[in-house]
């Protein structure tokens, strides 16, 4: 749907967001629009194979299994957690869809997203929440040519925690780049 949004919008470039899975769709998007992709964003995406906590919780349980009582369950839980958003948007969700995309996360891509990412030329710049932090990706990226940018006070659900950090690393990572995708000193 992305691709074909950008095809129809005809944009000459474009920049690209993308938040944990939608941080692994923004990578492919982007390296089938490479040419015409400026800045790539990406927020604490799934560069590895394995998935996060609730991708693994999520594809520990059979498809069925899953379908019939864990996505009820996991909603209840989620709200019991706080995690009202969350919540809110999973009982809206397929429970089929849900764990059919949180098995891909678990099983990763080939060439994995991480290989696929440092391939791209574009500008590229990852996201971390503070709170998930130390991260090996956080460590190793900037040495790799990619743009780190880290929002204080938040975890993985940064958008929800600090939501003002997270335009002020948007605008950093929009803003700390050249047309060409070469990274300027701030």
């Amino acid at each position: 749907m992305t691709m074909e949004l950008a095809r129809q919008l005809s944009f000459e470039d474009l920049d690209l967001f993308g938040h944990s899975m939608g941080g692994s769709i923004a990578i492919v998007v982007a390296g089938l629009l490479e040419g015409r992709v400026k800045h790539l964003v990406l927020g604490e995406p799934n560069l590895w194979p394995g998935g996060g906590a609730f991708s693994r919780r999520i594809a520990a349980a059979t498809e069925d299994a899953y379908v019939a009582h864990g996505h009820d369950d996991l909603v209840r839980s989620s709200r019991a957690e706080g995690l009202g958003i969350w919540a809110a948007s999973l009982s809206i969700s397929s429970p089929r869809g849900v764990h059919r995309a949180a098995t891909s996360l678990v099983v990763g891509s080939n060439p994995a997203w991480g290989e696929q990412l440092l391939a791209l030329t574009m500008s590229r710049t990852v996201i971390f929440g503070e709170a998930s932090l130390p991260d090996a990706d956080a460590e190793r990226l900037p040495h790799q040519g990619i743009l780190v940018e880290i929002v204080p006070d938040a975890g993985h659900l940064m958008a929800w925690e600090n939501p003002a950090g997270v335009a002020l690393a948007l605008r950093r990572a929009l803003a700390l780049t050249s047309p060409g995708g070469n990274l300027l000193k701030h």
